[in-house]
């Protein structure tokens, strides 16, 4: 049998499903093909989604526009879960029909975060070149 691994460790496959998810959900959120009042008026990025080895679960990250109303996001999402699925099952050729989880994004801030410690007088002392 083959191997077909990146360098990560996932399945080349998980990845291509993943992605495939992903970008059925970012078609199906920006056309507003939701009717969910919270969602038409959001714009939500959907940054990754990580397939479970047997794909039948998808852990989709999420992040609104400029981060506003997460939570409100976050709890449209999961209430809309059900019609999300079967767009992707629709859509995405598998044999199971994968459940969605819905996630913050927090990439993002935890790289600001890094970001600004980076900056900090402390830190920017021990990285200066006169030492």
């Amino acid at each position: 049998m083959r191997k077909t691994e990146t360098t990560e460790g996932k399945s080349v496959r998980l990845l291509r499903v993943g992605e495939q998810v992903r970008h059925v959900l970012s078609e199906v959120l920006a056309r507003g093909d939701v009717h969910d009042d919270t969602l038409q008026s959001h714009l939500v990025s959907v940054t990754e989604v990580r397939m479970s080895p047997d794909l039948r679960h998808a852990t989709v990250f999420v992040k609104p526009l400029l981060g506003q109303d997460e939570a409100v996001v976050l709890k449209a999402l999961r209430t809309n879960t059900a019609f999300l699925q079967g767009e992707v099952a629709r859509r995405v050729n598998t044999k199971y029909a994968a459940k969605l989880k819905f996630l913050a994004d927090e990439s993002f801030d935890e790289g600001g975060r890094i970001d600004a410690i980076l900056r900090s007088p402390k830190v920017a002392q021990d990285l200066s070149e006169d030492n």
